[in-house]
Order: structure tokens, then C-alpha cells, then sequence
């Protein structure tokens, strides 16, 4: 399993099966985690400049960004596109 270095992946109590094994993202690396550039996404085009007046607030926006971003699967796709690791593949 790939997973970057948050505190609740690198933590001793997790207890894994044999099976599995962890491989961690090096740090300050998001070209390697396309996730971080989903958030980036979200935040340049509907949640950036906004001040949240509360918890609710703060839940439905994110929610509407979300919404937003998925009714682009085109978007969503070259989000995540790496075409370094892609090479020879059609």
C-alpha cells in the first residue's frame, strides 16, 4: 500500500496484515501523490478567498467543491494523469 507520512499512517499501533506491506511517499513529494493536486484543484476553483463562519459552513463547501469536481470526470482525469508514468501505455 502506498501512503504518504501522515501521523495516523507511520503510527507504531497500526497492526498489519502479513500480506501487506506499506511504502511511504518521500516527504514534500505531491508530484507523487496525485491527491494533493485534486485538493489544490479544489481549493484554486471553489474554495479559495472564502472565510468560513463556521463548521457548517466550512462542511458545505467542501461538499460543493466535491460535487462540482465530479461532475468532471475529464477534469478528475488529467488531474491525476503523470505522463512520466505512462510511457508506451495508450
Amino acid at each position: 500500500m502506498l501512503l504518504d507520512r501522515a501521523p495516523w499512517h507511520t503510527t507504531a499501533k497500526l497492526r498489519l496484515p502479513r500480506n501487506l506491506s506499506l511504502i511511504f511517499l518521500p516527504s514534500r513529494a505531491p508530484e507523487l501523490n496525485p491527491v494533493e493536486n485534486v485538493w489544490q484543484f479544489l481549493r484554486a476553483n471553489w474554495l479559495a478567498n472564502t472565510v468560513f463562519h463556521d463548521m457548517d459552513h466550512i462542511i458545505n463547501a467542501a461538499c460543493n467543491a466535491w460535487n462540482n469536481l465530479v461532475a468532471l470526470p475529464d477534469t478528475i482525469r488529467s488531474i491525476g494523469l503523470r505522463k512520466w508514468a505512462h510511457k508506451g501505455q495508450r
